[in-house]
């Protein structure tokens, strides 16, 4: 997502280090403010489902962004990871988490890696993350910090996600955190039957909605949740 302008002038100049040196001593002095997410951000809100709250409570956020933005890791916001992408808000992680419905044997396809953190919500809720990141150097560094932190169950990809992973089609779930004009065609062909996939669809600068849509007969039947602003698809996408 899109981050405040306020925000992004304080933090770009930044420099972002996707090497993990804080140690699990420390890890725990980031406590009280996950603690302070789930209570205020996610709880606070509308975020209900206990098993999304535990994955949200499990990873931690702050070892997925620059050590100079560990210490507002845990705000409600989305902060700068490199190569103009972001970190969705927390807040945001949770809502689309939720709205998948994840269930433990599920096989889910998430387009848009980033650094990781959203792969790894899932993970604790499902049985396998497929994961496409278009960056390369993006993909590198998240395959890596997921290695290192444990995360077993989730596949990184360097690519365009326009296309999905058929290799390991079909898929229970598929998530989008980039947005689109419209549900790309083969990933609504690897989805499976009454399989749920979520998206930001809209135009770049425009308004966007997030979507949840379940596939009925090999079709989509959508819903607009939540209005929201995350950086656009590119590769294939652009071409459309």
């Amino acid at each position: 997502m899109r981050m405040p302008a306020t925000v992004w002038m304080t933090l770009i100049a930044a420099a972002f280090n996707p090497a993990c040196s804080t140690s699990a001593q420390q890890d725990g002095s980031f406590e009280a403010a996950r603690q302070q997410m789930i209570g205020r951000d996610l709880k606070g809100r509308d975020i209900t489902d206990e098993a999304v709250l535990q994955a949200m409570r499990d990873v931690p956020r702050h070892r997925f962004v620059s050590p100079a933005q560990q210490d507002i890791a845990y705000a409600d916001f989305p902060l700068p990871i490199g190569h103009g992408q972001t970190i969705s808000q927390p807040y945001v992680v949770a809502f689309m988490t939720q709205m998948l419905e994840v269930k433990p044997a599920d096989r889910v396809l998430e387009i848009g890696t980033g650094c990781g953190y959203q792969a790894a919500v899932l993970s604790k809720l499902a049985g396998h993350v497929y994961t496409i990141e278009i960056v390369e150097p993006l993909a590198a560094e998240a395959r890596t910090r997921l290695a290192e932190l444990g995360y077993n169950n989730i596949s990184v990809k360097a690519g365009d996600g326009f296309e999905g992973w058929s290799e390991h089609a079909p898929f229970d779930r598929i998530i989008l955190t980039c947005a689109v004009k419209e549900i790309p065609p083969k990933l609504i062909e690897q989805l499976k039957e009454n399989g749920r996939i979520i998206a930001p669809v809209g135009a770049e600068y425009g308004v966007q909605y997030l979507v949840i849509s379940t596939k009925q007969a090999g079709s989509l039947k959508h819903k607009s949740v939540l209005p929201v602003r995350f950086v656009p698809m590119t590769g294939k996408a652009m071409e459309k």
